[in-house]
């Protein structure tokens, strides 16, 4: 019916074919109202989330920002029933909700400002939010437009105006122009101020320059396009930026298609830039709507993105359909020229410009002035995202013990850096770790699998990743060899590069320093050689024990020697824990608490500040000393399978309980001769039980032999108050460090150790990660096994290994925390390595179908605007 639709009908068009998927989940929306929200919304949502990844920020930094939200768009035709739960039908398609929407979601606190001029939304977005950033109102923003057309309604409008182009093809300044194409579309851009984007290190793809807008005014129309306008617009915009016209290279032009249009905008763009240019380098004018047709309220975002990448790329790209320019331009009138063909656009002694046009149906006009990027600053991987100084600048309010482990960050950032530089030839490559996040397990695969395809230097995908990504609850650690361990991951198989796991666990951190039993030959060698701070606090611990003994931990270590003497292995063991605790430290892991078991406890209190580091060497030192001139070989320990009550009736007089590791461990001491009975008797009954690889029975009367020994070797020591809550296992509850004399540690020798207990008070003050700091883990079992009776969710682990002491063991230990939800700070590993941001892949949504159709029948005497009601329509 020609009549009724016009003669230029059209059912095709630029279209978002996925329009209805989304991943509500990701967002904290439930599928109910997802369904019932405007799919605008919805895209914008993922959009913005993918374009700050982009950015190199991560979208959960910017909570509580005076980030802004300036969006381009208008109410969508898509159809929400009253049925979508309350409130969600209210707030699915207001306009205003497009920008609201974002600053809900992502916490943003800065102007949130829906603009609809039609035609123009997205540009006027773009002058508002540069405005903003501008004044100090915004310190970051989001500028952009969406169209989803959910009906035929457009179509139908359009075509009986005879505004469409048959073919569904815009042919914008060209000789067969006749008329537009529509197209969906949505397009966000990230704006800051150049110098904060320069400090922060992020990506600048391009620098607005300037911008204005005004309107058409009383014109031939109230659609029509106002040429004078149009003129007074770009000059405007020209003052702003301080530039003039010969300045700008490029338009990327509002350009429809449409015969009326088309030559007004081309008249204009010939009286302020063609005149007077040197023809030798003309304006070259183009149009992206003849690429992907008109998205409405993103076609001015569509046409900046446009010219950004072809500033990046350093070619202008054509104009298609417009292969005889358009006869109604007087193309004589200038130097203006149609970009048929691809231009090179080589960079130049002055940078690159160009400009962009929109103009709105409802009269309102904008034209934004673009330039090159400068040079990126050098990006060396020390800066902020990897452990470099603050650059706020803020008053510190940093605690003694988190500045502490600030100040071993940077000493082992220092260190990586020596020991990484180019003059050293050494390479990080496979020992830096690759952090991923997702919301689902899902998504977790998909994202490896996307990384896989990505070509960039190990140590730059391991830096982007750890520096632009939002830490989400399903997490992974690969280390190693990357590719491998991603293959494994997205295929979800085993890879002992990789560890996986969820971030369950909320609360406090323990440190966990076991007694004698983790220590094995040559344990912390290879660290010595490769973590630089492990190395330097061994030295420090070494020369602490210096006065007490009269053979050195480091050589004893680097030796690989036999650690059979108490005087020697009690000593390397206190060092080589006290040094972990400073590796875990430099990773940004510090403990909330502390607890030792036995003579775990002398490590414990060093750690936490209780003792100096000379008072701990002097008693670790003298009192191992003791034990072996007065105790060796006259008793033995014996670890039982089961709980204290069940044990204590079986012992005698020579044997008793020397400590009560879990509700399912416990450990007894005594004679000799009277073990090798409880061994026999316990084996009969079929309970496990070891004897302990000691010859000396700890926690007994044995060592009342001592009490006068220590009380006088020790009396010199100066116990303090702790600056990390110390709990005991000897009374099972914190405790007043400055009351830990030469007493105290006789009877931390004497008495029964109850750790059990202790770990039982940390789990009822909210301690959930258990990092056992030992060579080799011997408490982690009995920590699982205590919780399990509580029920308390918990991440243990331990930190090296049997036989595995590199660089990467702890890496593994510092992941299996991180994965379950203990923060740690990666960013030492990167020091030193001159890594930089490269573009990854952004989030891989886990998508669903959401399109709700309206079941109601049209009003009466309203249009019909179903997809089959236009079908049904014959345009001839």
């Amino acid at each position: 019916d020609p009549d009724r639709f016009g003669t230029t009908y059209c059912d095709q068009g630029g279209f978002l074919h996925d329009a209805d998927r989304f991943d509500p989940g990701f967002f904290g929306i439930s599928p109910r109202e997802a369904l019932a929200m405007d799919p605008q919304q919805r895209l914008l949502l993922e959009t913005a989330w993918e374009a700050f990844e982009r950015a190199g920020i991560d979208p959960a930094d910017l909570r509580g920002s005076l980030t802004g939200a300036f969006i381009g768009g208008s109410a969508g035709d898509y159809a929400v029933t009253g049925d979508s739960g309350e409130g969600h039908a209210v707030t699915g398609t207001i306009p205003s909700i497009l920008s609201g929407r974002l600053a809900y979601v992502f916490g943003l606190e800065g102007p949130a400002v829906t603009v609809d001029t039609a035609c123009s939304s997205s540009l006027v977005a773009l002058h508002q939010a540069a405005q903003s950033l501008r004044t100090g109102e915004t310190t970051l923003a989001l500028a952009g437009g969406v169209t989803v057309m959910a009906t035929p309604a457009g179509f139908i409008a359009f075509s009986r105006q005879r505004a469409l182009a048959a073919d569904g093809r815009s042919k914008a300044f060209s000789d067969a122009a006749d008329g537009m194409a529509l197209a969906e579309g949505v397009g966000l851009l990230v704006l800051e101020r150049l110098s904060d984007a320069q400090r922060l290190g992020h990506p600048v793809l391009a620098v607005l320059r300037g911008s204005a807008i005004n309107s058409d005014g009383a014109s031939n129309g109230l659609s029509a396009p106002n040429g004078r306008s149009q003129q007074r617009l770009i000059r405007q915009a020209l003052a702003n930026a301080r530039l003039r016209p010969s300045d700008v290279d490029a338009v990327e032009a509002h350009g429809t298609g449409t015969a009326l249009g088309d030559p007004i905008e081309a008249g204009a763009l010939q009286a302020v830039y063609g005149a007077d240019r040197d023809p030798a380098a003309p304006l070259w004018l183009g149009s992206v709507k003849s690429n992907i047709g008109h998205s409405q309220s993103a076609a001015g975002v569509a046409s900046v993105i446009k010219m950004v990448q072809a500033l990046r790329n350093g070619t202008l790209p054509p104009t298609l359909h417009a292969e005889a320019p358009s006869t109604h331009v007087d193309w004589s009138a200038g130097t203006v020229r149609l970009l048929t063909s691809p231009v090179d656009w080589p960079a130049g002694d002055r940078p690159r410009r160009c400009a962009v046009s929109s103009f709105g149906i409802s009269g309102t006009n904008a034209h934004v002035l673009l330039e090159e990027a400068p040079a990126p600053m050098p990006d060396t991987g020390s800066g902020p995202a990897a452990g470099g100084p603050p650059v706020s600048g803020l008053t510190s309010t940093e605690s003694p013990r988190e500045e502490r482990a600030r100040d071993l960050r940077a000493q082992e950032g220092r260190h990586r850096e020596q020991a990484h530089s180019p003059a050293s030839g050494a390479s990080q490559s496979n020992t830096v770790p690759w952090v991923l996040s997702a919301r689902t397990p899902a998504a977790l695969r998909a994202l490896a699998g996307n990384l896989a395809e990505v070509g960039a230097d190990p140590v730059d995908v391991g830096f982007s990743l750890l520096t632009s990504r939002s830490l989400l609850e399903h997490r992974a650690v690969v280390l190693g060899e990357h590719r491998a361990g991603l293959a494994a991951l997205a295929e979800n198989r085993l890879a002992g590069s990789v560890v996986e796991g969820t971030a369950d666990v909320s609360g406090r951190t323990v440190f966990v320093f076991p007694g004698q039993g983790a220590q094995w030959a040559g344990m912390g060698a290879r660290l010595l050689a490769e973590s630089p701070l492990f190395a330097e606090r061994m030295a420090e611990c070494a020369a602490a024990l210096a006065s007490c003994v009269d053979w050195s931990p480091l050589e004893v270590v680097r030796a690989g020697r036999e650690l059979d003497r108490v005087d020697v292995v009690q000593p390397v063991s206190w060092a080589v824990m006290v040094s972990l605790a400073a590796v875990w430290e430099s990773f940004g892991v510090t403990a909330d608490a502390v607890v030792g078991h036995s003579q775990g406890e002398i490590a414990a209190a060093v750690v936490s500040g209780a003792l100096s580091l000379a008072d701990g060497a002097r008693v670790v030192a003298l009192r191992s000393r003791a034990i072996g001139a007065r105790l060796a070989g006259a008793g033995g320990m014996v670890s039982v399978a089961l709980p204290a009550a069940e044990v204590e009736p079986l012992l005698g007089a020579e044997v008793s309980i020397a400590a009560v590791n879990s509700p399912r461990s416990t450990v007894v001491s005594g004679d000799p001769a009277a073990l090798d009975d409880l061994l026999a008797r316990l084996a009969a009954e079929h309970v496990r039980a070891r004897r302990i690889q000691v010859d000396y029975a700890s926690h007994s009367a044995h060592v009342e032999l001592l009490r006068e020994d220590l009380a006088g070797s020790l009396a010199g020591i100066a116990p303090r108050a702790a600056a990390v809550p110390f709990y005991s296992t000897l009374t099972g509850e914190p405790i007043d460090t400055s009351t830990m004399d030469a007493d105290y540690w006789f009877r931390n020798l004497r008495e029964q150790v109850r750790f059990q207990t202790a770990i039982s008070a940390l789990l009822d003050t909210d301690h959930r990660a258990f990092l056992e700091i030992s060579p080799h883990p011997v408490l982690n079992l009995a920590v699982q096994e205590i919780a399990e009776e509580t029920g308390d969710p918990v991440v243990v682990t331990g930190t090296l290994r049997r036989g595995k002491d590199s660089l990467e063991r702890v890496h593994t230990s510092l992941a299996e925390a991180y994965v379950r939800g203990v923060p740690v700070d990666w960013s030492g590993c990167f020091a030193g390595t001159g890594a930089r941001r490269v573009d990854l892949p952004t989030y891989p949504f886990d998508h669903d179908s959401y399109w709700q159709t309206a079941t109601k029948s049209q009003p009466a005497g309203g249009p019909d605007t179903s997809w089959a009601a236009l079908d049904a329509a014959d345009p001839a």
